[in-house]
């Protein structure tokens, strides 16, 4: 297990930056998901990580051994990196046995037959052991990465880095491979980290979620910490459904903060200024219950899911509210519900 640290990256192509002044640390035996729009710079960041690229400014060590800086520029098969491409990138006049072996030894043959006790490992890890003898276009798109990730974990590397792995796989197989993924690293003890735009995957997978916006990471921390107090509106907005409302800090007196908006008055997860300063207000649709007593609206639209289903309430004088409710109670458009909001919300001034 290799600790990796990130410190004041900047990368530039021509006049445009890419990438401005990234840190971020990723803790040994962890998976650290780097969650951020196209664009925002994620493939960037892990390609100067592996050393297919070179920082123009910041240094990036693994274990306390720097990598890349001004001074040292650690080639990409010397950093002991696994790296695993959105389509896999498999060898097609390779065999699925002789696609892992070639990260042994450079490819060569005696390599490959001295590996192989660590090739059936792999595969038998990913759940292919029985599937050595196939060749790439055999497989299935989930069996093909599962391969790209057998592959990138056969040299016993420090490090995996993995971009955007499943965005080409159907939903149902995505969830599926990303479990078996998630296993063989949790299984090897390896370091990962995962670029990903899906919210949904970084939340579900990662122990440690980064968002990176235009090149800057505004917030790095649990997926817990990181969906419930938000660094600000953007990120609230971006890591999940958010009801950003305006709000007023009341008055400062005993017991906890408290804040006010249309929805009634809510405690605080953090202090901020005196009463009476206005601020913005997170609500995650969630928190928003229909039986509540605070506020009344009309329901304009419903999306079920099965297991729970989304609600947009008309509230007059803010506007849509989205509430998240379970999948056996779901109000029909057109009726007139009451609202209130469960538990402490986050709140940024406006």
């Amino acid at each position: 297990m290799m600790a990796l640290e990130v410190a004041g990256l900047w990368k530039s192509y021509g006049p445009v930056p890419v990438l401005r002044g990234v840190s971020l640390s990723v803790t040994p035996g962890m998976l650290t998901a780097v969650l951020g729009t196209s664009g925002a710079g994620k493939t960037t960041l892990l390609r100067i990580i592996a050393g297919f690229e070179a920082a123009d400014e910041g240094a990036i060590s693994l274990g306390g051994l720097t990598v890349d800086s001004g001074r040292v520029q650690v080639p990409p098969e010397r950093r002991q990196i696994g790296y695993v491409p959105q389509d896999g990138a498999l060898f097609p006049h390779l065999t699925v046995r002789g696609n892992v072996a070639f990260a042994l030894r450079g490819g060569d043959r005696g390599g490959r037959r001295r590996g192989n006790g660590v090739v059936a490992e792999m595969l038998d890890l990913v759940g292919l052991g029985d599937l050595g003898a196939r060749y790439p276009h055999e497989l299935s798109g989930g069996q093909q990465q599962r391969v790209a990730i057998a592959r990138a974990l056969a040299s016993r590397p420090r490090l995996v880095l993995l971009d955007e792995p499943f965005a080409a796989l159907d939903a149902g197989l995505r969830s599926t491979v990303r479990a078996d993924v998630l296993g063989a690293l949790r299984a090897t003890g390896t370091t990962g980290v995962l670029v990903t735009h899906d919210q949904d995957e970084a939340l579900s997978v990662a122990d440690c979620v980064a968002v990176l916006r235009d090149g800057t990471i505004t917030q790095a921390g649990s997926p817990e910490s990181v969906y419930a107090t938000p660094a600000d509106p953007w990120t609230a907005a971006f890591v999940g459904t958010a009801n950003l409302l305006p709000g007023v800090l009341e008055a400062d007196g005993p017991g906890e903060p408290r804040v006010r908006t249309a929805l009634g008055s809510h405690a605080l997860r953090t202090g901020l200024a005196e009463g009476g300063t206005e601020v913005t207000v997170l609500v995650r649709p969630e928190q928003v219950a229909l039986d509540g007593s605070m506020a009344s609206g009309t329901v304009v639209e419903t999306r079920y899911h099965g297991h729970d289903a989304m609600v947009s309430v008309d509230v007059p004088g803010v506007g849509p509210v989205q509430a998240r409710t379970s999948g056996t109670s779901v109000p029909a458009t057109g009726d007139k519900v009451a609202l209130g909001v469960d538990g402490p919300v986050t709140a940024w001034p406006a």
